[in-house]
């Protein structure tokens, strides 16, 4: 990545008061962007948006993706270069008890807002969306950006169908020959610092330690594609800086997924940050019904290593440790963008492990 890059450009966040864009925000300024938000605002108290005080320094709107009217106003008033499309009902479960609301923003909402970049000076969009926007026949292999869509819950399959209209548009409008670059990203499974949205592993994980009580553990077996927040973001970065500079090239899909040995159960992640915090591990089943939920899951991300040369830094040991430094330093009432910076720097100076590479081969 090039750090160079980014000063000075105009970029626009959407979701800047969620997780993964509170990171990409803080990641952003780090390098010396002009930064803008459009997002709802922070669904939690506590919440990272407000730790990390990430309007301090960038134009934050808070609208609804859903109204395109907002959306085209938040365009007009910022000019952006380049957007991050991260604006989503992101929560599996939450997806069951409002299936409308969630095709309305995570199709509908994608569309309000391809719809103001088509008319407006963006050069670069990269709309991020999941690896559980696959058709998941619980393969032992990774998942490639040639396999099917699909989606078993109204979240997944409403994330299979913005890679549709992702597509559709990049046909139509977005070809890359006209000058703009428009791709799609694909990861999952993020672990880091700051997150406190409902029915997700990590708060839950450690609001359990922090009171020395079982952690609930809804599917302990299940098998995910474990990686800290900063590895995606990592490649959504390098993708925009290709997009910019051959879009015709790189408009298309990829994935960001991590190595082989940080493909682990739920039961391994939880014992291993209770450990890391330096109390017993304990976990416990989750009371109650439980909506469908896959069983494994991974993704090859070899076309990003290839045409991008991006791969992982942090294997799932050192992730994991970095959320229990990040949630250690908000106990002890640390200021927290620092803390955010230091992680960011680290993970920049970071050599990838030679052992890494082999495996990943």
């Amino acid at each position: 990545m090039n750090a160079g890059f980014w000063a000075g450009k105009r970029v626009l966040v959407t979701g800047h008061t969620g997780f993964k864009g509170g990171w990409l925000v803080a990641w952003l300024r780090h390098l010396g962007a002009e930064v803008a938000g459009l997002a709802l605002p922070p669904a939690t108290t506590p919440n990272l948006f407000d730790l990390a005080q990430t309007e301090r320094d960038i134009v934050s709107v808070f609208a609804d993706i859903r109204d395109p009217a907002a959306v085209k106003a938040a365009f007009d008033r910022f000019q952006p270069e380049i957007v991050f499309h991260m604006a989503a009902q992101a929560i599996v479960r939450a997806s069951y008890e409002d299936p409308v609301g969630t095709y309305a923003t995570n199709v509908m909402g994608t569309v309000h807002v391809f719809e103001a970049v088509r008319n407006s000076g963006v050069r670069v969009l990269v709309n991020i969306t999941s690896d559980k926007c696959y058709d998941n026949k619980e393969w032992v292999w990774g998942y490639r950006e040639t396999d099917p869509l699909g989606g078993k819950d109204p979240y997944s399959n409403s994330k299979a169908c913005a890679e549709l209209v992702t597509q559709a548009y990049r046909s139509s409008f977005f070809s890359g020959t006209n000058g703009i670059g428009f791709a799609s990203a694909r990861a999952g499974n993020v672990i880091g610092g700051g997150d406190w949205a409902q029915d997700r592993l990590i708060p839950d994980v450690i609001a359990a330690i922090r009171s020395r009580q079982p952690v609930p553990v809804r599917n302990p077996e299940a098998v995910r594609p474990w990686q800290h927040v900063l590895e995606p973001l990592s490649g959504y970065l390098l993708l925009a800086e290709h997009l910019w500079q051959d879009p015709a090239a790189f408009s298309s899909e990829w994935n960001f997924g991590p190595d082989a040995d940080s493909v682990r159960t739920v039961r391994w992640l939880v014992d291993r940050l209770a450990v890391l915090w330096g109390v017993p591990p304990q976990q416990m089943p989750q009371p109650g019904q439980h909506p469908h939920e896959a069983q494994l899951l991974s993704l090859d991300s070899s076309k990003a290593r290839a045409h991008l040369g991006w791969a992982p830094r942090w294997g799932l040991d050192r992730a994991a440790s970095a959320v229990v430094e990040w949630y250690k330093a908000f106990e002890q009432g640390a200021a927290i963008r620092p803390v955010m910076v230091d992680q960011i720097d680290a993970f920049m100076k970071t050599k990838r492990d030679q052992s890494m590479i082999r495996k990943s081969v």
